[in-house]
């Protein structure tokens, strides 16, 4: 004896439908769809763990079955056709749920802590410092350029190149020293 999916789940299985009723008038749908759309709802749920997912695979399943009936009655086994669209929905489904998973695990926003106060003093101080010794300041001492590179980049002597190093950083010291000896408010 055999024991099928709906024996195990406590009904009895449906009696398999012939292609045509005894009189030789051909298969109905609505009769297969009642005879089996319980036992793959069975089969789904226990697939994707989900009764209401399982319910809407297998009624999309039948849904592409009925478009194509005609010639599906005809085969020996229909219930095989729509079983294995079920699935494959089934694993279609899972598969889009992934990749929107792993979308939004990559949009994601990543807080991170504000800046520290000293952070936030050298900002204010380099926002003060004109824009050519600002750029020279970052150039060197953020980019880690050298003199001979900042000069070729911003076209200038490397002489000049070091007066605005030497005025950012004078600017700066003075600048930051304001700061630490401002009280807190």
């Amino acid at each position: 004896m055999t024991v099928t999916e709906d024996a195990r789940v406590g009904g009895a299985p449906p009696d398999p439908l012939p292609r045509a009723t005894p009189d030789g008038a051909p298969l109905h749908f609505d009769d297969f769809y009642h005879a089996h759309f319980r036992g793959l709802v069975v089969q789904l749920r226990a697939y994707t763990g989900d009764p209401g997912q399982a319910q809407d695979l297998v009624q999309e399943a039948f849904c592409r079955a009925f478009a194509r009936w005609d010639r599906l009655a005809g085969y020996d086994d229909p219930l095989a056709w729509i079983r294995r669209v079920a699935w494959n929905l089934a694993h279609s489904r899972w598969r889009r749920l992934r990749t929107a998973q792993a979308f939004l695990h990559r949009q994601r926003e990543v807080h991170v802590a504000g800046p520290n106060p000293d952070r936030v003093a050298l900002d204010a101080a380099l926002a003060l410092l004109p824009p050519r010794q600002r750029r020279a300041v970052v150039l060197h001492y953020l980019a880690d350029l050298s003199v001979a590179e900042i000069a070729a980049q911003e076209r200038v002597a490397e002489g000049t190149v070091k007066s605005w190093l030497h005025r950012g950083r004078a600017a700066l010291a003075a600048s930051l020293r304001d700061t630490e000896e401002a009280p807190d408010v």
